[in-house]
Parts: C-alpha cells; structure tokens; sequence
C-alpha cells in the first residue's frame, strides 16, 4: 500500500466517524436549532463549496452570506463553518490527489502541521466571546485579502515547477501551514494562504491543491470534533451543508473545466474585504466605549 492509499483510507474513515458525531448533535439541538433557515444556508454552503473546489476558498463566502441575511449567530460561525467543510474537503481530496504527483514527504508534513495547528487553536477559540471571534475574523480576513490581492497584481513569483519541498523550504512550509490550521479554527480558510505560500515557495500552482486539500480535510477532523463536544455549532447549518457542499464540489470538479478563475479570484477578494470590515463594524458597535471611539475617529 502506498502512503496515497493510506491518505484516502484516513479520509473515508474521518468522515464516516464525523457524520456519526454531527448526527449526535443534530439530535441534541435540533428543538432550539428549529427556527435555523436551512433552505439560504444550503445554497450559500453550496455556491461557497462550488467555489471552493476551484482554489478561491469558501470561508469567506460563507461568512459574508451568513452575516448578510443574519443566518448564524456569530459566536457559533467558527465551530459551524469547520463543520460545513469536512465532508466537502474530504470529497476534494479524494479527487484531486491522485491529480497531481506530488512528493508525499511534503504532503503529509504539511497536512500533519496542519491538523496540530487546528488540534490547538480550536481550544484557544473555544474560549472567546463573540466579541473577540469578530476582531480576530476581521483582522485574518483584511490578511487574507491582502495576500489574495497581491497575488492577483503579480506582486509574488508565480511559482516554480517544483512538487516537493527540502531542507529550510519545507520547515517554512510546516510552520505556515501550522499557523494557517489554528487560523483556520476562527473562520479564515486555509487555502488562499496556503497557495500563496506554495507559490512563494517554488512549487508548482497545481501542486497546491492536493496539499490544501488533504489538509483542510484532515484539520477539518480535528477543529470540527473539537466544537461538536463543546457544542459550539449550529448542527442543523452544519448538516445541511454536509449533504449541498459535496454535490457542488463533484459539479465544480467534472463539468465545470472553462470558468474563469481569474475573474472570480477579483470576486471572492471583494467578499472578503466586505466581510472584514463588517466584522469589525459589528464589534466596534458593540464596543461600550472604545468602539464609539474607534468610528468617531474614523468619521474625522
């Protein structure tokens, strides 16, 4: 057996222990999680996951759209968001990694520091309050963004033809993919990051997917369950989205082959932008003091 067929093995069993775990709490909560619209929140979680199969991310869609028709109360979006993304991501990765033939010492490091940095940070972010989950949100989202932004102006290498990391290279790239799982706890996707820092890297653009995805699929395992047992979800959002976002990724990832990418990358930056700054008017509103300080400042 391969170290791919072990990879694949670890993703069909992760999700089938995942859709027990979310049942459980389906059941638990499904008389005060009632009134949760699942018909906006399905089609949202869709169209994001549509989007996520091409490399742009589903985070921030999802972010933006929940906040706009005030769908998920912000306190439980993190823990709902990583819900929404396990099976998708596992979906993906079954796809795409025999898509692209890159070095399994790279993939599987990166994928392992990934799931560390989600084990840690989803234990930090299950304590903080609403308030602090919004100023964080908006401070990750405006990096996001920027790094988003900057790859579109070709301000970064476009990359190499590498599909393996060494020596200082590949301890870069276990260090960020570390800190992009924890930040992927809080509700900031992991893979715009992640590619832009394959591209810096020298890697080739392709080899990015298998990577992103194995690892978004593998700490979605870890950040998820975490919130499930601390119940810090919104179980119904979650599991209508499991059932939405993998169709849209089997239609994104084998009928769609001519969509422009380019285009949709401009898109998806505006939405994240719209959604840093609506996190961080949210937080500021609710700020006694310092918040009324903060926008009369801005309004000078």
């Amino acid at each position: 057996m391969t170290v791919f067929t072990f990879i694949q093995a670890g993703l069909l069993v992760g999700g089938l222990i995942f859709i027990a775990m979310l049942l459980v709490s389906w059941r638990k909560n499904r008389v005060q999680e009632a009134q949760t619209k699942i018909l906006p929140i399905g089609l949202i979680g869709g169209f994001a996951n549509f989007c996520d199969t091409l490399g742009v991310g589903s985070f921030a869609i999802k972010t933006a759209g929940y906040k706009q028709f005030k769908l998920i109360d912000d306190q439980l979006l993190p823990g709902t968001l990583n819900c929404q993304a396990v099976l998708a991501t596992v979906v993906q990765s079954l796809i795409f990694l025999t898509a692209v033939d890159v070095d399994p010492t790279t993939l599987v490091s990166m994928v392992l520091a990934a799931c560390l940095g989600a084990t840690v940070g989803a234990r930090l972010v299950s304590s903080w309050d609403r308030q602090l989950i919004r100023l964080v949100m908006s401070i990750a989202l405006l990096v996001v963004a920027s790094l988003m932004l900057a790859g579109q102006l070709k301000l970064f290498p476009l990359g190499g033809l590498e599909l393996g990391l060494t020596g200082w290279k590949l301890a870069v790239a276990i260090a960020g993919n570390f800190l992009f799982g924890a930040l992927m706890t809080v509700g900031i996707g992991l893979y715009a990051p992640c590619m832009t820092m394959v591209y810096l890297l020298g890697m080739h653009p392709l080899a990015a997917f298998p990577i992103m995805m194995c690892s978004c699929a593998f700490l979605s395992f870890f950040s998820a369950g975490g919130f499930i047992r601390m119940n810090r979800i919104n179980s119904r959002a979650a599991l209508v989205v499991a059932i939405t976002g993998p169709i849209c990724v089997v239609i994104a990832a084998y009928l769609v082959k001519s969509l422009d990418l380019h285009l949709l990358a401009w898109l998806v930056i505006g939405v994240v932008l719209y959604t840093s700054i609506t996190m961080y008017r949210s937080w500021a509103k609710d700020r006694p003091n310092a918040g009324n300080e903060v926008l009369t400042g801005l309004g000078k």
